[in-house]
């Protein structure tokens, strides 16, 4: 008898047991999945907020991440967003201009202050204009840009810069795409598509005299390993937006929503303001290792950038009262 009740006591409890992992595989299939695909890194800021965004998702989503454009080419973001093969993901700005013309002028050098005014122009009704229209031409919804730092042009060469003169005949990579290319020779460099990957071995070998990334990058990819100096131009506040397919956005209920893009916009923030005091320090990290790190005559970028995108094709495709109302706030 003591054995008989013994058995239904284990048979019982090994019940329990399947009931509770079943209804907890049954909770984690309830979970939306989302994949998120960037090219930044494995030890980059953003990894790290990215990293707590997951945590902070947990109870409510499946959140995998993929760095270092492990899943997705960079570049071809946008794309699998589009498709679907994709549920969130960084797409840089100058990738959405390749659908949308307009877009270039997020693409311009010299047009946003700092992250601040970065931030101030996607929540205005212009920004959210822009945003918009991403949404119903792309297919993607857009959560908020993500800061990763001033653009800096980073050289092999010891020849001093100054201007925009200074840079002629000077192979600098820059990311593929119309629009990189001409912010390359809106600099007064001769634009060079390469992989962000193949960089330091492209600065190693002289396949590139120069790169221009925000100096967080510079850092983790060790581009200081290959280079003699940094010349602080900061030609452009650089960002990308995070983004969710709209056919993944669509399936989430009003809750989940809200719950993605506030835990989103918290992460961004945060790696915002590690990007802007880690900026501050690598200035004497980049001396300390030997490279020679300096301005040059900012107005002089500046006034030689504006008048090239003002006279290319690109200014044709700015939505009219544009850069006013971003030069405004």
């Amino acid at each position: 008898m003591r054995f008989s009740v013994t058995r239904r006591v284990a048979v019982l409890g090994a019940v329990v047991l399947a009931a509770a992992a079943l209804t907890g595989s049954a909770l984690a299939q309830d979970k939306p999945k989302l994949k998120f695909a960037a090219v930044f890194s494995d030890t980059d800021i953003r990894s790290d907020a990215f990293r707590m965004l997951g945590d902070a998702l947990k109870n409510d989503f499946v959140f995998e991440p993929h760095f270092g454009a492990t899943l997705f080419k960079q570049g071809t973001e946008l794309v699998a967003l589009q498709r679907g093969n994709l549920e969130t993901g960084i797409v840089a700005p100058q990738d959405i201009s390749k659908q949308i013309p307009s877009w270039s002028i997020l693409t311009a050098a010299y047009l946003f202050r700092d992250p601040a005014h970065l931030r101030q122009f996607f929540e205005s009704d212009a920004g959210m204009e822009m945003t918009a229209q991403a949404e119903k031409q792309l297919g993607i919804r857009i959560i908020a840009p993500v800061y990763y730092g001033s653009r800096q042009v980073n050289l092999k060469p010891e020849k001093k810069v100054m201007t925009p003169a200074d840079l002629k005949g000077i192979k600098m990579r820059m990311p593929g795409g119309d629009a990189w290319q001409f912010l390359g020779s809106a600099l007064g460099a001769n634009p060079t598509p390469m992989a962000y990957a193949e960089v330091y071995t492209g600065l190693q070998t002289g396949a590139i005299d120069a790169q221009d990334n925000p100096l967080p990058n510079d850092y983790n990819m060790k581009f200081y390993e290959v280079t003699s100096q940094i010349v602080l131009t900061s030609h452009l506040i650089a960002f990308d937006m995070f983004c969710v397919s709209k056919k993944t956005w669509d399936k989430l209920t009003p809750e989940q929503q809200i719950k993605l893009e506030t835990e989103a916009k918290k992460a961004i923030d945060w790696s915002t303001q590690k990007h802007q005091a880690r900026e501050a320090e690598l200035v004497q990290f980049f001396k300390d290792q030997g490279l020679k790190v300096y301005k040059p005559d900012l107005d002089a970028f500046r006034k030689f950038a504006q008048k090239k995108y003002l006279e290319s094709d690109f200014s044709k495709n700015w939505p009219a009262g544009m850069l006013d109302k971003i030069n405004a706030l």
